[in-house]
């Protein structure tokens, strides 16, 4: 097993025993778990970060519309400056500030309604309550894997090729083992990982439990695509795993030069844009290349900054599902036994 921070190892059976007591505590009730009046259909992971779970979100929530269900999303907002629960309103400078990168980004792609706080059941009673009782839908709890004292109708984990070998908290990326996988409903894992990542977790999910497969892509803006950035364009992204956007842009035939990485989540100032052009400049770099995720956190001085050294491209990225008819189906028919159940 690998340890990003090899010097934490011995904390690791501190933290593993913590995740056990609070599963004991669970299991002999001490623990609470409250239940919203719409079904909720919890989208976690193994990992601390980097597994994909914001284009999951998105694209649920995109399935869900279709079939006609009124879906909201209930998000803790990680780094914003906002206290309590909000909905999110994407528009504007501070958007990302007040309400956390990654739910301004959902609201933005999605159109539906996102909202943050650390209280899960208090953000779904106020989106029900904002529905309007003569309505019913659907509540999307994304990173709610681990957040178990919000009772779920559907749990769906996504598990990646890095989580096989990573360790637990803090030595590792892991807040928990694949043992875990026993409490999931669907496993997810990317198409060009299922061979090693769905032979390998299918063993240790329950009976009766699915796996779903998805194909990531990025989306680059026309008219010039890949190129609009140039022939040497600079990437800067804070993700949790900025190794795996460069590889993807150099797959797509985008020819960045460098990337720039700042800490997942970071907040960008001025000068972490005068570090990225310097770093242009330096190498010769024909313009800059981002993620959405990272885009709704640049002002528009900070754009207008860097786009007068060269042009700014901003690149999606899209998860679908193998086959999202079976994927709709399984949705439908859990989400009718849990109106049938109620």
């Amino acid at each position: 097993m690998s340890a990003r921070r090899p010097w934490a190892r011995p904390l690791v059976p501190l933290y593993a025993a913590a995740i056990a007591m609070k599963d004991a505590l669970r299991q002999a009730g001490l623990l609470r778990t409250r239940r919203l009046r719409w079904p909720v259909v919890s989208i976690g992971s193994l990992s601390a970060g980097g597994a994909g779970k914001t284009p999951v979100v998105i694209a649920l929530a995109k399935l869900l519309q279709e079939m006609g269900q009124h879906v909201d999303v209930l998000t803790r907002g990680y780094g914003r400056e906002g206290r309590g629960v909000e909905q999110v309103q994407h528009d504007g400078d501070r958007a990302a500030q007040r309400f956390g990168d990654e739910p301004v980004l959902i609201a933005k792609q999605t159109k539906v309604p996102v909202w943050v706080g650390g209280d899960r059941f208090e953000a779904g009673e106020r989106a029900e309550a904002a529905a309007g009782d003569a309505r019913r839908g659907v509540h999307l709890l994304d990173d709610g894997f681990q957040h178990r004292q919000l009772a779920r109708t559907i749990d769906i984990v996504l598990v990646t090729a890095e989580d096989l070998d990573d360790m637990m908290l803090p030595a590792g990326n892991l807040r928990e083992g694949l043992s875990a996988l026993q409490r999931a409903d669907v496993v997810v894992v990317r198409e060009d990982e299922f061979e090693v990542v769905g032979k390998s977790v299918w063993a240790g999910v329950r009976e009766g439990a699915q796996m779903w497969t998805m194909r990531r892509t990025l989306r680059f803006p026309a008219p010039l695509f890949v190129f609009g950035a140039g022939l040497r364009p600079v990437a800067f992204c804070a993700i949790a795993r900025p190794e795996g956007f460069a590889a993807m842009l150099q797959e797509a035939g985008c020819g960045i030069v460098e990337t720039v990485a700042f800490g997942d989540h970071h907040r960008y100032s001025m000068a972490d844009i005068e570090r990225v052009i310097e770093v242009a400049k330096g190498l010769n770099g024909s313009g800059f290349v981002t993620t959405e995720k990272d885009a709704v956190k640049l002002t528009a001085a900070m754009r207008e900054r860097l786009e007068q050294v060269g042009p700014l491209m901003i690149v999606t990225l899209e998860a679908a599902f193998a086959d999202s008819q079976a994927v709709m189906r399984a949705l439908e028919a859990k989400l009718l036994a849990a109106k049938e159940q109620a």
